[in-house]
């Protein structure tokens, strides 16, 4: 699948999926990476060493500051794929240096799925 590039970079990993967006500031702890938003549909995964998929981010614009801590903390996803990205979550994986593409049919990926994300280049690939 072609995307769009927002934080260049190449990585494969597992997908973790959500159909929901994802508010990081009090979404995502930060010095675990599980999801602790009551309700989402991701609560209690930890989203560490994982390709993160999810539509788009919501909430505070601390967000970035999250995804930023997230690395620092090395609990972060490998990599980010959207449906949109939005400022939030571009900021957050630009500071982070974390590989992220949007503009991609997200709905074609499912949990657990083998994903080579090469963000360089702006392609999503399924391993089978």
């Amino acid at each position: 699948m072609k995307g769009r590039t927002i934080s260049p970079g190449k990585v494969e990993g597992e997908a973790i999926v959500s159909t929901e967006p994802i508010g990081f500031y009090g979404g995502i702890d930060i010095k675990t990476g599980v999801v602790i938003e009551k309700g989402h549909p991701l609560e209690g995964e930890k989203v560490s060493g994982k390709i993160l998929v999810f539509p788009c981010g919501k909430g505070s614009t601390v967000g970035s500051y999250v995804i930023y801590g997230l690395k620092k903390n090395n609990v972060a996803p490998l990599g980010i794929i959207n449906k949109e990205t939005e400022t939030i979550v571009a900021t957050g994986v630009i500071l982070a240096g974390i590989p992220c593409v949007d503009q991609v049919d997200i709905s074609r990926i499912k949990n657990g799925d083998k994903v080579l994300l090469d963000a360089d280049n702006g392609v999503v690939e399924i391993k089978k």
